[in-house]
């Protein structure tokens, strides 16, 4: 009778399974998360250092630094102003789990300025992240689910870190929004005597000196 109820139980989840086209159970996925960073159009940044706290409390130093994906776009119009565009490729946090906190700390190369934050991350967005390889895209279920959940932060002047989650169809999430604060210490903890990690690009400076920098449109 036992061996019959068992049967009957794995019957009625492979029917289930059968009956969720979206179901990403079987899908090849990564077990970790990854952690990108994102500048407006011409916003020269540098990411110094960044740090992952998990669910669990767990601390990961140096989860990603250096350039934030961008673009040069030309100068018929304000590309810079809002947030047009979100980056592509990260870095995986290995051996975490969902983020609990993200640490920033970067050179606003435009400005020039250094800023650091810490950032709560809210329930939504690792729900967001779940849901992302647990679930085929409803636009596309023929496909597999993605391989590995994502967090990107977008850093502008001002010291403003916008931050999205991808969800299941690949969709950029705007989960949070923050105010860093100033690094007292500078750039480079104060170890460069005041040198950011590199000049403002050519583009950027051309672009700045047509349009600004459009503060208040993060």
């Amino acid at each position: 009778m036992r061996t019959f109820i068992a049967l009957l139980g794995a019957l009625l989840l492979t029917g289930c399974l059968a009956s969720d086209p979206l179901s990403a159970k079987n899908d090849p996925k990564s077990p970790w998360w990854e952690l990108g960073f994102t500048e407006p159009y011409y916003m020269d940044v540098w990411v110094e250092d960044s740090a992952v706290e998990d669910i669990n409390g767990k601390l990961f130093r140096r989860t990603g630094r250096g350039t934030a994906s961008g673009g040069d776009l030309g100068y018929k119009k304000e590309w810079a102003r809002g947030w047009s565009e979100v980056g592509g490729d990260g870095k995986s946090v290995v051996g975490a789990d969902l983020p609990q906190r993200i640490f920033v700390r970067w050179q606003s190369v435009v400005e020039p300025q250094t800023y650091r934050v810490w950032i709560d991350i809210p329930e939504e967005a690792r729900q967001i992240m779940r849901k992302a390889t647990a679930r085929r895209c409803p636009e596309t279920p023929q496909m597999t689910a993605s391989y590995m959940a994502s967090v990107n932060l977008g850093l502008a002047p001002g010291g403003i870190v916008q931050v999205w989650v991808r969800d299941e169809c690949h969709h950029p999430i705007k989960v949070t929004r923050v105010q860093a604060e100033v690094e007292p210490l500078g750039p480079s903890q104060g170890k460069t005597n005041g040198r950011y990690a590199y000049q403002i690009s050519e583009a950027s400076k051309r672009y700045i000196e047509r349009y600004g920098i459009p503060y208040g449109s993060w």
